[in-house]
């Protein structure tokens, strides 16, 4: 793990892949066979499971969980204290009162899009899939898919608008077409998805 810094008290097991430049901070935990790609920065108390893929450029803030088998694309952005959850029937035992172990449910995953950003405290209940450069505000809970560059709010997290690449929400222009008041850069609604317009070479 060349190029790598893991904080003393943090717990990386000795099988989890971690990236060149990838920074691990206090207390934080990653679990075996986990996948961290380059120049990722891991908060303090942050966990990632087991068999977790992340991407080049990711930021887990502090005390954020990221539960297997969850896969996050570069450039993710977890707030802190947010959640990505893996069980979609949660219970501490089994019918006939047993505690559960592994081998009685089957985890699921959350997978977010390249760029997209998750805010402080919000959860993310898996199997969702949150699109590209999509943005979920502090304290959503997300119990369906998110389209790419969707600005989601609220419990259940539902859509008011969209965002760009720098995550500001983007202005309507008229006839489907939106811009980011900051880069510029013009999108297309149509259908309920949004997509970036096409410029000329």
């Amino acid at each position: 793990m060349s190029d790598v810094t893991v904080a003393a008290t943090a717990d990386v097991d000795s099988r989890a892949e971690i990236g060149a430049g990838t920074r691990v901070w206090h207390l934080a935990q990653i679990r075996e066979g986990a996948t961290l790609g380059a120049n990722c920065n891991i908060g303090r108390g942050a966990y990632v499971g087991p068999g977790v893929t992340i991407g080049d450029n990711v930021k887990l803030q502090n005390h954020a969980l990221v539960y297997e088998p969850a896969r996050l694309a570069d450039g993710v952005f977890i707030g802190p204290a947010a959640v990505l959850t893996n069980d979609e029937y949660p219970r501490s035992v089994t019918p006939d009162g047993k505690l559960k172990d592994g081998h009685d449910w089957v985890a699921v995953g959350v997978t977010i899009g390249e760029g997209a950003a998750i805010g402080a405290r919000a959860v993310c209940v898996a199997p969702v899939t949150v699109g590209r450069w999509a943005l979920v505000a502090a304290g959503a809970v997300v119990t369906k898919d998110v389209p790419d560059f969707a600005l989601v709010v609220g419990v259940p997290a539902r859509r008011i608008g969209w965002v760009g690449k720098a995550g500001k929400p983007l202005t309507a222009e008229g006839d489907g077409v939106w811009v980011c008041p900051e880069t510029g850069a013009s999108y297309v609604e149509a259908g309920g998805a949004l997509t970036e317009a096409l410029t000329e070479a």
